[in-house]
This record gives structure tokens, sequence and C-alpha cells, in this order.
């Protein structure tokens, strides 16, 4: 079909260590992963990847233009590096698409060159892309099915543009807990009940699309891509464009997502306390600076305003932090504390109610507002010194 009239160029890097190198077993990974991106569309670029070097035949593998084989923060200098190496590349072989793994291939990240420049997608906005794609596919080729046995899922801190999705197409959505290991189980016990699971993801470049793999696979969600690409720029569009086409048919959905340092357990302790008795004992925020907060839900407690008996549907722990504000122009918070690192992340999405008519630049102009105000009055870098911005 169209697929195979695709007009597009893929560029997908190989060679990574731990994952595409050509010793051993590893041989037959990097031909499935070709094949089945080639399936999609005969015009894709396998070139070897820029920032990886294979210093031996044996399994030794290091990376020769990075620090660390781990895949750093966005706007740190090897980031930087691998992002312009893969563009240079790209531009060289007149890619217009770049899908990368990392280095055990469980993670998918995506870019496009536009008329302005290169476009680095986001983890949510991947999701969206994604997330509509398995349920276009999905629906053609099931027309009859029911649609309310059809599922998709992403964790709580992840865009809930599925969700739009579900409310206009009538399919279900189910929020977890961060982490595949949750979404995986409820795909299991899905599946147990003879449902259709179609696509799950997490903002951290997480995919599971279909159910043959109750995990995140960067593999088979790069062949799904791919295939979504080769589908858009037959039909004269782009990914960038198709998703202002899901943004404009389903509300937009803008997130930003960062975080703060602190070192000390007893501040961060002290600072989630300060949220939980904000406006008097006991009495979580009614704002933040000038924006009216409708909803609580704090999962280390186990408290959520919104429901009836006001605990939470997701399972708590208080051994970590974690509390959600939803604010009343559509803006969703989420605040936790990080497992494995000292640091105090914050999740945000704006989605507005789309009878408000705001446009992408008015929504993110709002939300880069509501940021600044949980910064200043939630964070209080002034009250706890000790917090720092990250650098």
């Amino acid at each position: 079909g169209k697929n195979k009239e695709s007009p597009v160029k893929v560029y997908f890097p190989t060679a990574i260590p731990g994952i595409w190198g050509k010793t051993g077993g590893r041989k037959q990974g990097k031909g499935f992963v070709t094949m089945k991106l080639q399936g999609c569309s005969p015009n894709l670029t396998i070139i070897k990847h820029p920032l990886c070097y294979q210093n031996s035949p044996q399994t030794q593998d290091f990376f020769q233009t990075v620090k660390s084989p781990k895949t750093p923060e966005k706007g740190e200098g090897d980031w930087k590096a691998g992002c312009k190496l893969s563009m240079q590349t790209a531009d060289k072989f007149g890619s217009k698409i770049i899908l990368a793994n990392d280095p055990d291939a469980d993670r998918l990240a995506v870019a496009e060159r536009t008329e302005s420049g290169w476009r680095v997608f986001t983890g949510n906005e991947i999701g969206a892309l994604l997330g509509w794609w398995c349920w276009t596919t999905w629906r053609q080729k099931h027309p009859s099915a029911d649609v309310s046995d059809a599922n998709m899922m992403s964790s709580t801190v992840s865009s809930k543009i599925l969700e739009a999705l579900a409310k206009k197409e009538g399919f279900k959505f189910i929020e977890t807990l961060t982490g595949f290991k949750w979404m995986g189980n409820e795909a299991d016990r899905l599946l147990k009940m003879n449902k259709h699971v179609l696509f799950a993801f997490e903002e951290a470049i997480g995919f599971m699309c279909g159910s043959q793999v109750l995990d995140k696979d960067g593999i088979v969600a790069a062949a799904v891509v791919a295939e979504l690409a080769s589908y858009v720029y037959s039909s004269s569009s782009s990914l960038s464009k198709q998703l202002e086409v899901i943004y404009e048919t389903y509300g937009y959905h803008v997130s930003q997502c960062s975080y703060f340092i602190c070192h000390d357990e007893e501040t961060i302790t002290a600072m989630f306390n300060r949220l939980r008795n904000f406006d008097g004992p006991g009495k979580y925020p009614k704002k933040c600076g000038k924006f009216e907060i409708a909803h609580v839900r704090d999962l280390t407690v186990g408290y959520d305003s919104e429901t009836e008996d006001k605990k939470p549907t997701l399972p708590t722990s208080k051994s970590s932090q974690m509390i959600t504000f939803k604010f009343a122009n559509g803006c969703v918070a989420t605040l936790r504390t990080s497992g494995t690192e000292p640091k105090i992340k914050y999740y945000t999405e704006h989605r507005p109610d789309p009878e408000k008519g705001l446009g992408a630049e008015e929504v993110k102009k709002e939300l880069e507002q509501i940021v600044a105000s949980i910064e200043e009055h939630f964070y209080n870098i002034k009250l706890f010194p000790k917090i720092l911005r990250r650098q």
C-alpha cells in the first residue's frame, strides 16, 4: 500500500553498544530490526551510528564521542553532541526522520527535519503519535469489534492524551503508577480477560505497541514509527503536521517536565509536609499563586480529594513522596522524588477545555506561568536553600 510508495527516508543508527554490536548473537538482533524497518518503507536508510565505536571483534564496546554510554540529561554536552552528529549524518543522506534506540533498545527517540530545523519529539509527543496510529490501524483491521474491549494505558506522570482519545473514540484508558511493570501486569490481566491491549507508554520515551511484548520495546516502536512516517509522508504530510492534527482533534496537551536537586532527606520531607499543611494543619493548597487548585491526590499518605471515599485508586507507598495537583484550568502537576537519584521531579501538563479556544502558543504560555508559580511557591528555594536548581 502507501508504505511501499513512501517518499521519506528514515535514518536508523545501528551498532549501538550492548545491542547492535557485531559480535556473537547480536547479529540476529540487528538483522531483525533492519528487516522490520525495511518492511515499512523501501526508502529506509540504514547507516552506522555516528556516536559509537567498535573497539575490537570482542564484546567490549565503547562510545568514542561521548563521556558515558548512559543517555545524558537533555541540554547537557553529551546529549547535544549526540543530536548534532545524528542530524549531520541524516542531512548527509537526505533523511527526514531519525529513529534512535538506547544501548539496550527498550526506549526510542524520534526527530524530524522541519522547515525551521530538526525537531526532537518529547516522549509525550511520540506517545500521542503512536497512540493515534495504533488506534487508527487497529480500527481499520477490526471495524466490527466492540471498541469498549480495546484498551490503552500510560503512567500517571505521562500525558493524558490517550485519555482524550479514549473519550472521543470509545475505547478504555487506564492510568498506572510509573514503570512498565505496572502497565505490563495490567496488560496481562486484560489479555486474560480476552480484551485488546493496543498501546501503552511513559513520558521517558518508553513505548509498548501492541501486546506481543508486555514491556517497553524500542525495536517494535521504531518499526511502528517508521510505518507511521511512511504513511503521513505518502499523504504529503509529516509527523509534526500529524501531531498538530491530533491536538486540534482531541485537544492540546502541552507538557513541561524538570527537577530540582536535593541531597538532604530531611529537607525533602519538610518540603512535602509543608504542602500537606499549606493552608493550615492537614489542608492542602487551594491555590498556587494565582492559579486555583481543584483537586489533590497524595499517593504517599493515601489521599485523593476527587474520590467519594477520599482514597486514591492507584497503589500508595509511604517510602516515596508523590503529590498530584489538578488545577481548575485543566493543568495537572505531579511532584515526586526519584528512587535512584537526589531529585525532586515535577511533571506538568496543560490540557485546557477545547471550548476555551486557546491556541498552542497560548496553552504553552499559560503552562510556563503555572510552572514558574510551582517553582516559586511549592519548591520555595528561599525557604529551603538546600533545594537546588538543576544546572
